[in-house]
């Protein structure tokens, strides 16, 4: 997420009329665009919400792939949360101005979740590759905790390093004031390139490949078991084969969704020039797409997930609030 120093400080100078002039004057308009985001924004906070109430209260759901899928969840929550209402009412009222403080905590905050995303769904992708490759090693050596362990380090270090990025690439320094807009150097903009994007979605894709042709060979494995008719050992063991693809293919869905929202934003910022001063509209654009995967994502579990389906309808009815509700079977009862 990178603005390099000659647009930051070029873009500071543009006269604030310009972007003032487009403010729409009904008020019809202005209700309509405060509702959608309302909406989108209840819709973003209160789907990753019931991501996560129910992975924390089904015990059922407590494997290390859900431990994944709750801190995506929980990045997206505070993305509703923090990032969210600031960009959308920027984008309602740009001609609202906010301070250097300010800004500089919200780029922090954006800087920082986004990160957490990507990581987290590259380990999601290492996780699903692991466990078509490695079933017996996975079941044995990856559990919950290792999975939080990780998750909590992925938090970490995200943090650590988005800090240390802003603070060596002198970004705390007032470039626009009165303008959020995230500044890095060439140096500090090549680096997070490198960090936060090429890495990432080049574990994401290589990984998913690989998952590809290993599903592949599964597929053609669970043919020839019901062919040849053997002993119902063996068809269980193609039913689990089974369910690992799929969950494998539901979990592609989201990562080709993730990396859809999270490409167009990264090959903008090499458009730079050939943009001109449309570049502050395509970007905010692109930041709207990228955010709005945190929207998506809850859409995904409740479409493709019989489980989250069942565990929905136990929230809403409040039976989650009974004794030993943690105890039931969402899996089999939302197959």
């Amino acid at each position: 997420m990178v603005v390099d120093e000659f647009n930051a400080t070029a873009d500071c100078f543009l006269p604030l009329n310009l972007s003032c002039s487009k403010l729409y004057t009904s008020t019809v308009v202005y209700v309509l665009l405060y509702v959608a985001a309302t909406a989108v924004i209840l819709l973003t906070v209160g789907g990753n919400l019931l991501v996560i109430i129910s992975v924390c209260h089904f015990r059922q759901l407590h494997t290390p792939t859900n431990i994944l899928i709750l801190s995506l969840a929980l990045s997206d929550f505070l993305v509703g949360i923090f990032v969210m209402p600031v960009h959308l009412f920027i984008l309602i009222e740009p001609c609202i101005l906010f301070g250097s403080t300010f800004c500089s905590l919200y780029n922090t905050v954006v800087f920082h979740l986004t990160l957490v995303s990507i990581y987290n769904v590259a380990l999601i992708a290492v996780d699903r590759y692991s466990a078509l490759s490695m079933p017996f090693i996975y079941s044995k050596r990856v559990s919950v905790c290792l999975a939080f362990i990780f998750t909590a380090h992925i938090w970490i270090l995200s943090l650590l390093y988005n800090c240390a990025l802003l603070y060596f690439s002198n970004y705390f320094i007032n470039k626009c004031p009165g303008r959020c807009l995230p500044y890095l150097d060439d140096t500090w903009s090549t680096i997070d390139l490198a960090v936060a994007f090429i890495v990432p979605c080049a574990i994401i894709v290589i990984t998913y490949l690989k998952v590809f042709f290993i599903a592949r060979r599964h597929a053609v494995a669970i043919r020839a078991t019901f062919k040849d008719k053997k002993r119902m050992h063996d068809q269980n063991n193609s039913d689990s084969m089974k369910s690992e693809r799929k969950a494998a293919r539901v979990l592609g869905i989201l990562v080709s969704v993730f990396l859809v929202c999270l490409i167009p934003f990264n090959i903008c910022t090499f458009l730079i020039d050939e943009l001109g001063k449309s570049f502050d509209y395509v970007m905010n654009s692109m930041l709207t797409l990228l955010f709005l995967n945190s929207t998506i994502n809850p859409i995904i579990y409740a479409l493709f997930y019989p489980w989250f389906q069942y565990s929905i309808k136990l929230i809403l009815t409040r039976r989650i609030c009974r004794v030993d509700s943690s105890l039931i079977n969402v899996l089999s009862r939302g197959s």
